[in-house]
């Protein structure tokens, strides 16, 4: 059995998926003589990961897009389920 401390990919799956998207498609095209320009680009494809990015499991749409939009949602389920209590 494994231990909640030993963490197992299943554990992680969103953050396990996007670190093989960013190896794939951004650090393994290129060569690092700089950690700073790794950096550099680990924040670059982050940003493109979250904005521009289409993915499959999201309907083909940008996670930043489903996120606001849930945002949207919530809050105003939120606000009609405040009136009816009140």
């Amino acid at each position: 059995m494994h231990s909640r401390s030993m963490g197992r990919s299943t554990d992680n799956i969103c953050i396990e998926r996007f670190w093989r998207s960013a190896k794939v498609e951004k650090i393994y095209l290129n060569e690092y003589n700089k950690v700073s320009k790794l950096k550099e680009d680990v924040k670059e494809y982050i940003n493109f990961y979250n904005h521009k990015r289409f993915h499959e499991t999201l309907g083909y749409q940008k996670p930043m897009k489903v996120y606001y939009e849930s945002l949207k949602i919530n809050n105003k389920e939120y606000s009609n389920l405040a009136k009816s209590v009140a």
